[in-house]
């Protein structure tokens, strides 16, 4: 079984974790060995950046340890509190693979685990990042970063990248591109 918690929080970006969370529960309903789940401090409705309220399905606390933990970005970044840098440092210890998306690059800072690190974040958020000192080097221009069990991610949509990326890695890249073509994700935008 392997299991991927995606971290809920208030003012969480929509997009961040519903991208990647459509991508890994695809990969569940065609391969029962996934487990994949959201986690938030309390069980009580989040309310993301755009005003979406979501229910999570476990508490922090109930999360058991996690194969994969998926941190997305947003507003409410900037005001989470020491719980969830806790919960990173913490659920970081066991995990195959630690990854953030936008903004959630922040919080993994936040927890200790980009010290060192290759690692990116919102194009319009680099120089926040590197100004911060609390982590490696910091690209800008990669749709995602791969170092060791880390992996981060630019905003919004590199999250889905990202997603079928780590999905090729954790099974096999045939089955994420099969994946990618059940959730019809063939990027050809308009302008």
């Amino acid at each position: 079984m392997t299991t991927i918690a995606i971290l809920l929080f208030t003012d969480v970006e929509e997009l961040d974790f519903a991208g990647p969370w459509e991508v890994f529960r695809e990969a569940q309903s065609e391969d029962p060995t996934f487990d994949v789940f959201t986690v938030a401090e309390t069980l009580d409705p989040v309310t993301c950046a755009k005003g979406l309220r979501v229910l999570p399905d476990r508490t922090l606390a109930d999360a058991g340890q996690p194969d994969v933990i998926l941190v997305p970005g947003g507003r409410g970044t900037r005001t989470t509190g020491p719980e969830i840098a806790a919960w990173i440092a913490e659920a970081d210890r066991t995990t195959t693979w630690t990854t953030s998306v936008c903004t959630g690059s922040f919080l993994l800072a936040d927890a200790g685990v980009t010290a060192g690190k290759r690692v990116t974040t919102y194009h319009t958020q680099i120089e926040n990042l590197r100004a911060r000192g609390d982590t490696g080097e910091v690209l800008a221009g990669e749709r995602w970063v791969h170092d060791g069990k880390l992996v981060t991610a630019a905003g919004v949509s590199a999250g889905i990248d990202m997603s079928l990326w780590l999905l090729g890695e954790l099974r096999s890249p045939e089955f994420s591109r099969q994946v990618r073509d059940w959730i019809e994700y063939h990027p050809a935008p308009p302008y």
